[in-house]
């Protein structure tokens, strides 16, 4: 099965499936347990295929959320994914401006209380970058 995330090299895509409402985090192919562990710490539901000894596994925001707090849940896992080392995309119709701002500045607030004296986890101006598809 393929994904997002081989498909365009990054660590994370998040984007809506085609046909449906849910809005999908692919990672690569053999892509490191820390990662999907984060991905469930900031909310997304964890699947597997085949279940047990997966071949693929994916993420979805919960759709129990309504469809504004979905987006806001994926646009503020984008920090996290970022500080963490991840190269993120998220498409332009999942992306909320003012979630992810917030979870930025709460994530620089986090960053400078835990290591103040590293100024490598200093704060970037860099946003998602842009989606270079139309799911």
């Amino acid at each position: 099965m393929a994904n997002l995330a081989d498909e365009y090299g990054t660590d994370v895509e998040f984007y809506v499936k085609p046909l449906t409402t849910t809005i999908h985090a692919d990672t690569p192919t053999g892509a490191p347990t820390a990662l999907h562990d984060l991905l469930e710490r900031l909310g997304l539901k964890r699947h597997e295929y085949p279940a047990g000894a997966p071949l693929y596994i994916w993420h979805t925001v919960p759709d129990d959320l309504a469809a504004d707090e979905q987006k806001r849940l994926a646009s503020r896992a984008l920090p996290a994914l970022h500080l963490a080392g991840y190269k993120v995309n998220c498409t332009p119709d999942v992306f909320d401006e003012a979630a992810f701002q917030q979870a930025a500045h709460e994530a620089r607030a986090r960053a400078a209380h835990t290591s103040p004296r590293n100024p490598a986890l200093a704060p970037s101006s860099s946003r998602p970058a842009p989606a270079r598809r139309t799911p």
